[in-house]
């Protein structure tokens, strides 16, 4: 199972490999305005999923918002540790 730890090394060793046929290096290269509007999208998206739909499509939607999150992380070059400070 993947937590989200693991999620976040997978990520960066994407991010490190700059394999340009991952999706990670993509949303990478385009930039935190584009990051920033998927966080944005998929947090909405968790919300209606919450409201109207069933647990596994919110889990789903929220999965994919951790993603994003993570992927906003790297771009500013910030560690779990920089963020698990603030909880």
């Amino acid at each position: 199972m993947k937590t989200f730890d693991r999620l976040f090394e997978e990520l960066s060793a994407k991010a490190a490999a700059k394999d340009p046929g991952s999706g990670t290096v993509k949303e990478l290269e385009k930039g935190v305005h584009f990051i920033g509007k998927k966080l944005v999208e998929e947090a909405a998206e968790s919300w209606t999923a919450a409201e109207w739909e069933s647990l596994d499509r919110t889990a789903e939607e929220l999965s994919q918002l951790l993603y994003h999150v993570q992927t906003m992380m790297i771009a500013k070059g910030l560690t779990l540790e920089d963020v698990y400070r603030h909880l």
